[in-house]
């Protein structure tokens, strides 16, 4: 029999491969690795070269990889995960601390998280705090996050998934805006104000605007087609603070600007929105000191019990999760 090669392929040609398996796509697998496609066609041919087997097959959707490429893929994946935690752990044991990024998305971070940060720092000083506040997605496999909030159903498949709070909406206004109208009614004052637009949204009609909290609370003969728009709900509810309109805002997103007497709510009809805020993380990062500690403070801000409402995870592996 003859002896087996110890002779590996190079740690980029496979970690090219790792990229475009995961994408599908050679054009994507070079944008993350910040190369050409070409590039990433050429690794990965002078790896099926090296191995003497194919690994991938275009088709008209796409990459696909070959029963070859499905067999390699698993054990490449684990060994680039592996080395991505060892070196987190190198780096806290070298800093003599820990490093913890956390995804959510900007009005999230902007509204609640922010205000609310520093206590979890002061509780946690060895720990170094990452907030990528943004709405695409967040890849675990690259590292790009620890631990992530988003805003959505809670389908987050290969994820634990921990429900955090459910959302209700109201309008909200600056007081000065209605400081010489308190005996006009909601619609009254609806009717002679500009409405606030949040298009962080989308297009859903699952999601409570203006025409849906108008309908349920019962007002008529206010144009909910008007006003001014934003492409964030933290930027509609600047300027229903800065007098510029009446905005429809999400309770957890405004309680410190209630509180504080930024802004007034107009009316005590209120919406529940089918989405809620959830905390996602990989199993395999829950047993990190920095992702415990952070969950902790998490859930003691908001009363939680620790033990939380945990969403069972599918079979399908992902790593990803939507923002908001």
């Amino acid at each position: 029999m003859a002896a087996r090669s110890q002779r590996l392929p190079s740690l980029n040609a496979l970690k090219v491969f790792w990229a475009a398996a995961r994408h599908g796509s050679f054009v994507k697998a070079a944008s993350e690795l910040h190369v050409t496609p070409s590039a990433v066609s050429l690794q990965v041919r002078q790896l099926e070269d090296e191995l003497g087997v194919k690994l991938f097959e275009r088709t008209a959707r796409g990459l696909t990889l070959t029963s070859s490429g499905q067999k390699v893929l698993p054990d490449i994946a684990s060994a680039f995960e592996r080395l991505q935690d060892s070196f987190a752990a190198l780096n806290e044991s070298t800093h003599g601390g820990s490093m913890l990024t956390v995804s959510a998305a900007p009005s999230f971070a902007t509204k609640w998280l922010l205000p609310r940060l520093s206590r979890f720092l002061a509780e946690n000083p060895e720990i170094e705090v990452s907030l990528r506040a943004t709405v695409e997605l967040a890849d675990f496999e690259r590292s790009e996050a620890d631990i992530g909030i988003r805003y959505g159903r809670g389908d987050y498949p290969g994820l634990v998934t921990e429900l955090l709070l459910r959302e209700m909406v109201f309008p909200v206004c600056s007081p000065d805006l209605i400081a010489d109208r308190k005996k006009q009614s909601t619609t009254e004052i609806l009717s002679g104000s500009t409405l606030l637009h949040d298009d962080s949204t989308g297009e859903s009609e699952a999601l409570p605007g203006w025409k849906m909290w108008l309908l349920a609370a019962g007002i008529d003969g206010v144009d909910w087609r008007k006003g001014s728009h934003f492409d964030q709900s933290a930027l509609a509810i600047e300027a229903a603070a800065g007098g510029l309109g009446v905005a429809l805002a999400p309770a957890v997103l405004v309680e410190g600007d209630l509180a504080s007497g930024r802004l007034v709510r107009l009316d005590t009809a209120e919406l529940s929105e089918p989405f809620a805020y959830y905390l996602v993380y990989p199993a395999d990062r829950s047993d990190r000191e920095a992702v415990k500690a952070f969950r902790t403070w998490l859930f003691a801000e908001l009363n939680l019990p620790l033990n939380g409402t945990v969403l069972p995870m599918r079979a399908e592996r992902s790593n990803v999760t939507r923002g908001a």
